[in-house]
């Protein structure tokens, strides 16, 4: 039993604090039940199953969640059902929840995991100065049971404790760090004068080796934004206090035992969770809210007066070399190019660029269009393709049909003669083509008539086509020619010339003279 046992550690000499932490249970509880009889004890816990209290409409839910993540804090209990219960301050304040959990561990011996992490109190910046950036990662669980690593960036002002994250399912790139910057000085408002970050961090949850500040790419941005960065290790422990703190809190308050099923949804209830108590929960040290805190903080930050451009400022190219096999290597994975890329004469160097969408484009020449465009891929070890780029260049009687049907407006028809003559000469098809493509150069404006002739008749021969269209061009001149002699013939008759009274004597019925 808890009191025995709380007994037993008190007179081997153990500290209350000591005994809290042994038994998991916390220091106020020691010292109350040190102070009673046992007598006094077995009272108070049937007081507890028979008096009345707030929360226990959801005593069963709240047990339902101990029992499954013992590992569950008050405060982590208290922010679940204000999100998955609607039960709001006025309601049900956090430390009446804290302690109708703690009762419940003692009632239905439900001991908490707790761990131990040592923290640096870190002096308040002034208002605007400095914001503190961190990386993180952990494990979580799927909808489907497996799990999953979800790496996030956290950024907090220092002055006021406002937060700021963002989630991945990768590792982050520069474009994702730049990106996440963009979103917290449009969430802060603003931006502060220095950036602070943990190195350490960085290590882990970059792809680079944690280089991602010391890109061009980034340090071009760093510029253009005009904001300071400061690097601290381990061994600088008091001066990235308030952020460990920040992904401490995340961790243990928002990702722990929470269900993912996408990253986009994830982000979403992380905004949603800081505004719910992130943000809005007093902070333990100022004893404030940082969402009020903001309000003012905000007025003290620099304004950010346009967009950042992505394509002007990331340009910094990657160089590849193309295999022999036409594939580039990036990133532990291979990327295909076209088939006949790669050529023995040539240096065979590739550009690649990740855009902000996280495709990489791959290019022969820097800012020149891009031969294949990939998804980047998460995993290690791949071989990722476009199908496309495997299929074999288009053979001459494909070329040479396409250019034939772009010279006939009747597509149905040139379709039909063009498949009867692949039906009737498939060895000899590209010759065939050929007669066709020298009738289109020497009788353009007979394709159509002649193509209709073929069809009445039934002739299936590019031979055939080319005769009637050279008949119908023969015809077409001869014709005109006539006509032409026709006219010709009146040539040396010259019309007589007469005066004007000459006609008006004759229609008036007068005589000539």
């Amino acid at each position: 039993m808890v009191y025995t046992k709380i007994y037993e550690l008190y007179a081997m000499g153990f500290s209350k604090s000591a005994i809290a932490r042994k038994l998991s249970i916390s220091r106020n509880t020691v010292a109350k039940y040190l102070k009673n009889t046992s007598e006094e004890f077995e009272e108070y816990l049937l007081s507890l199953q028979t008096r009345k209290k707030k929360l226990d409409p959801y005593r069963d839910i709240i047990l339902a969640w101990l029992k499954r993540y013992p590992d569950l804090s008050g405060a982590q209990v208290y922010d679940w059902l204000k999100e998955k219960q609607d039960i709001s301050e006025e309601d049900i304040a956090e430390n009446t929840t804290r302690n109708y959990v703690n009762e419940l561990r003692v009632a239905y011996h439900i001991p908490k995991v707790s761990e131990q992490r040592v923290y640096a109190a870190v002096p308040d910046s002034p208002m605007g100065f400095q914001g503190q950036v961190d990386f993180g990662q952990d494990l979580v669980t799927a909808y489907d049971g497996t799990k999953k690593r979800l790496y996030f960036v956290g950024f907090v002002l220092s002055h006021s404790r406002f937060k700021y994250i963002e989630f991945l399912d990768r590792p982050f790139r520069t474009t994702d760090l730049v990106r996440c910057h963009e979103n917290a000085f449009e969430f802060f408002g603003g931006m502060p004068e220095e950036l602070v970050y943990d190195q350490d961090a960085l290590l882990a949850v970059s792809e680079n080796a944690g280089d991602l500040l010391f890109t061009k790419e980034f340090d071009n941005y760093r510029k253009l934004r005009k904001f300071n960065i400061y690097l601290c290790r381990k061994s600088d422990p008091e001066s990235k206090g308030k952020i460990e703190q920040v992904v401490k809190f995340v961790k243990h308050n928002f990702m722990k035992n929470r269900e993912f099923q996408d990253i986009h949804l994830w982000n979403q209830q992380a905004i949603q969770w800081l505004g719910r108590t992130g943000n809005y929960k007093v902070h333990h040290n100022t004893k404030k809210r940082p969402s009020l805190v903001h309000t003012v903080e905000k007025l003290h930050l620099r304004k950010i007066s346009s967009k950042f451009s992505f394509e002007n400022s990331l340009t910094e190219s990657i160089t590849r070399t193309i295999q022999k096999d036409n594939i580039i290597r990036f990133e532990s994975n291979r990327y295909s190019v076209p088939v006949g890329t790669y050529d023995a004469k040539t240096k065979n160097v590739a550009y690649l660029e990740v855009s902000i969408d996280g495709y990489l484009d791959i290019r022969l020449q820097i800012g020149g269009p891009p031969i294949a465009r990939h998804l980047v891929s998460s995993l290690k070890g791949q071989l990722i393709y476009d199908p496309s780029h495997h299929k074999k260049p288009s053979s001459k009687k494909t070329l040479l049909r396409e250019e034939i049907e772009l010279a006939f407006s009747n597509q149905e028809l040139i379709t039909w003669f063009l498949d009867e003559l692949n039906k009737k000469y498939p060895r000899h098809l590209v010759d065939q083509f050929k007669v066709l493509q020298m009738v289109i150069r020497n009788h353009p404006d007979y394709l159509e008539e002649a193509l209709e002739t073929v069809k009445t008749l039934n002739m299936i021969s590019a031979n055939d086509f080319r005769d009637i269209a050279f008949t119908l061009h023969k015809e077409s001149e001869s014709q005109t020619k006539q006509v032409s002699v026709e006219s010709s013939k009146y040539q040396k008759y010259k019309a007589a010339e007469r005066s004007e009274d000459y006609y008006i004597r004759l229609l008036s019925g007068g005589k000539r003279s």
